[in-house]
C-alpha cells in the first residue's frame, strides 16, 4: 500500500484552526509516504523492538532497570518527534523504534508481573486500539495519513501506535506460545494473515484507512515472532542467535535504511491538493487515481 492508500482527509486539515500549534507548519504532513520503504523499515523496528527488549531484560540490569530505560528512551523518542515542524525520517523512526522496545516491555510486563494471560491482554489492548480510533475518528472527523499536520493528530497517531505495537506483541506471544506454534510457524501464520487487508485492498477495493491499519497491526507479531525465531535458543524453536547479536544486526540495517531515506526524501509525502482535501473526495476516488 502507499500513501494515497492509506486515505484520505473529508475535510480540509486546518479547518476552524483545530489542533494548531507554533510547531506546526500549516500543511506540514508529519509522517512518511506509505510505500515499500516503509514496511521495510517498520518490519525490521517490529523485530528490533522484540529482540532489544528481550535482551535488555535478560541482562545485568535487571528487568525493573530495563523497563525504565525503555520509558524513559520512548519518551525522550516521542518529544524530539514531537518538536519536528515537519516530518523527517530520522526522527520520525526513532520514534517507532522506542515505541517498538517499550511497547514489548508493556505488553511482557502485563504477563509476566501481572500474570494477565495473552489471551486477555490480547483482548485488553484490542479494546484500548479501538478506543483511540473511536476517539481520534470523533473529534478530527478522519483516521487518515493523509492529515496528520497537527500535534493532537499527531498525538492520536502515535496513541494507536503504542496499542498496536502492544497488542501486537500479545497476539505473538499468544501464537507461540498459548497456542504453542512456535516461532516459525507463528511467523508463517501473520505472514499470511498480512496479506489478507493487502488483497482486499488491491483486488477487492476494501477500505483504505482500514487496510492500512490492518496491516500495521499484523507486523508487529509478524517481525517479534521472525526476531525470536532467530535469537531465542533452539530447545524453544529458536535458532539460538541470541537476543542481543539479532538486536544489533537490526539496528545497523535501520539505521543505514533511515539514512538513505533522509538524504534521498523519498518518503517525504507531498501535502495533500485542495481537490483530495474536499470533502466530496473519496476513499474510492483515491484508490481510482493509484490504480490507473
Amino acid at each position: 500500500m502507499n500513501a494515497a492508500a492509506a486515505g484520505n482527509p473529508q475535510h480540509t486539515p486546518h479547518s476552524r484552526g483545530r489542533g494548531r500549534s507554533p510547531l506546526t507548519t500549516p500543511g506540514a504532513l508529519r509522517v512518511p509516504e506509505v510505500a515499500l520503504a516503509f514496511w521495510v523499515v517498520k518490519l525490521l523496528s517490529t523485530a528490533m523492538g522484540e529482540s532489544t527488549s528481550d535482551a535488555l531484560v535478560n541482562s545485568s540490569l535487571g528487568a525493573p532497570v530495563a523497563v525504565v530505560l525503555g520509558f524513559a528512551a520512548f519518551l525522550a523518542a516521542l518529544f524530539i518527534q514531537f518538536k519536528q515542524a515537519r516530518y523527517r525520517a530520522w526522527s520520525y523512526w526513532l520514534a517507532v523504534c522506542g515505541v517498538g522496545v517499550f511497547g514489548t516491555m508493556a505488553a511482557d510486563v502485563m504477563h509476566v508481573v501481572l500474570h494477565v494471560p495473552y489471551t486477555a491482554s490480547s483482548i485488553f489492548y484490542a479494546i484500548l486500539l479501538a478506543a483511540v480510533f473511536i476517539s481520534w475518528s470523533r473529534i478530527e472527523n478522519t483516521l487518515s495519513i493523509h492529515s496528520i499536520d497537527t500535534p493532537r493528530r499527531e498525538g492520536f497517531y502515535w496513541a494507536a501506535v503504542v496499542a498496536t505495537f502492544a497488542m501486537g506483541t500479545a497476539l505473538g506471544d499468544f501464537t507461540a506460545n498459548t497456542l504453542k506454534l512456535g516461532y516459525w510457524p507463528s511467523a508463517a501464520l501473520f505472514a499470511g494473515i498480512i496479506l489478507i487487508p493487502l488483497i482486499g485492498w488491491r483486488l477487492l477495493r476494501w477500505n483504505t484507512v482500514f487496510c492500512f491499519w490492518a496491516a500495521y497491526v499484523v507486523t508487529r507479531p509478524l517481525g517479534a515472532s521472525i526476531a525470536d525465531g532467530l535469537g531465542k535458543p533452539k530447545n524453544v524453536s529458536g535458532m539460538g542467535i541470541g537476543d542481543g547479536p539479532v538486536a544489533g544486526v537490526l539496528v545497523v540495517l535501520i539505521v543505514a535504511l533511515v539514512a538513505y531515506l533522509a538524504v534521498s526524501k523519498s518518503d517525504v509525502q507531498k501535502s495533500p491538493t485542495r481537490e483530495q482535501s474536499a470533502p466530496g473526495w473519496t476513499d474510492e476516488q483515491d484508490l481510482t487515481r493509484v490504480r490507473g
